[in-house]
């Protein structure tokens, strides 16, 4: 059940701390008078964070560690669209069906401002996360993101390809798959995009045109295969190059225990990041504890547990100029230098690329993916 505060006749200074920090709009990061705050409110309820997700299981269990709140793990498997109907259907409920947080695709932040469902707060190291990544308000902000890459069945693939145009060679026939249906699903729509931004040389308004072409070609040169790529398609060599975001991959390789062998290819060029958003409730039963998870999920310590979950953290470019990742945790991810040059596609590109790729998939490619 949800532990909630009641304000009692004589407040006591805790309580007033926590009364002054809720209704203060400024970072105060992992400060005294927040953690006061957070722990008079007792508990955190959060949404849609699996714990096999990103790193989020030793995450949450290390927040609790820390500060000795309760985190109540609302609905893991949830989709953003569910997150933002659960703040909807909760906005007069203060019991444990109410998130205080949510983590979603980044076209959900800005819609779910507009719909007046969040709240602004901007975390102490706000100024280290990329200004394309975060609403300038404070309602949204980038938690971590993945880029497309080549997961290879390296048993079945004898030599991995580098870059999109390579997967045109006739040594990848009936080998290529989308981890998606194009026509619905927004990794293989980011696939089709990323294809398309590296081979038009970066120009973004080309790029959906370019990746449809790019998948029309695969499809008839016989390399392109119909199925949706994961991880039992894959170890069957149904589907051994998968484009795929690099944290499913990645874990793909650490499941799969190299039973086939797995690599996991950046390309060279149309390095796309799909960017998940944090974002408060509006009606937040818990503010102060939900500022304090923020604090602590874009804190050094916060970042480093996202790369644990080979998620990279949007402080990433920030951290590693800095030296403050563990070299183990880097070790585990393709060459830095390959994240470096990843383009990160704004909301009207990202519409815009979804309109195009969802309505001519059919005409421009024909191949149905099931």
């Amino acid at each position: 059940m949800s532990t909630r505060f009641s304000v009692r006749p004589a407040l006591s200074a805790l309580t007033t701390a926590a009364l002054a920090v809720c209704a203060a709009p400024a970072a105060h990061a992992q400060s005294a008078e927040l953690i006061a705050a957070a722990k008079t409110e007792g508990q955190l309820t959060v949404i849609a964070l699996a714990r096999n997700w990103c790193g989020y299981g030793p995450i949450i269990d290390a927040f609790k560690a820390k500060y000795g709140i309760k985190v109540n793990e609302l609905n893991p498997d949830a989709g953003s669209g569910d997150e933002v109907e659960a703040i909807k259907a909760n906005k007069d409920n203060k019991g444990p069906q109410a998130p205080d947080t949510i983590d979603v695709g980044l076209s959900f932040g800005p819609a779910a401002k507009a719909a007046g469902l969040i709240q602004p707060y901007k975390v102490a190291t706000w100024a280290t996360i990329p200004d394309s990544a975060k609403d300038p308000e404070g309602y949204w902000y980038g938690d971590y993101y993945g880029v497309l890459t080549f997961q290879v069945n390296t048993d079945l693939v004898s030599k991995a390809p580098a870059d999109w145009a390579d997967l045109l060679k006739p040594e990848y026939k009936n080998a290529v798959a989308l981890a998606g249906d194009p026509r619905s699903a927004n990794q293989a729509i980011q696939g089709i995009y990323a294809a398309g931004l590296g081979l038009a040389g970066g120009d973004a308004s080309k790029a959906a045109a370019t990746g449809l072409k790019f998948f029309s070609d695969l499809n008839k040169a016989g390399n392109f295969v119909p199925v949706i790529g994961k991880a039992a398609s894959f170890t069957q060599g149904t589907t051994p190059i998968i484009i795929r975001w690099d944290y499913n991959a990645l874990a793909d390789r650490d499941t799969l225990k190299g039973n086939p062998k797995v690599d996991v290819i950046v390309p060279k060029t149309g390095v796309v990041a799909g960017v998940y958003v944090q974002a408060i409730s509006a009606y937040a039963p818990h503010p102060n504890a939900a500022k304090l998870w923020m604090e602590y999920l874009y804190s050094d310590e916060g970042q480093q547990g996202l790369l644990n979950g080979y998620c990279h953290p949007i402080r990433f470019n920030d951290l590693v100029g800095k030296n403050k990742f563990t070299k183990a945790s880097l070790d585990k991810l393709p060459p830095a230098a390959a994240y470096a040059k990843a383009a990160f596609p704004t909301l009207e590109q990202q519409n815009a690329a979804k309109e195009t790729i969802t309505k001519q998939w059919d005409q421009v490619v024909g191949a149905t993916v099931k």
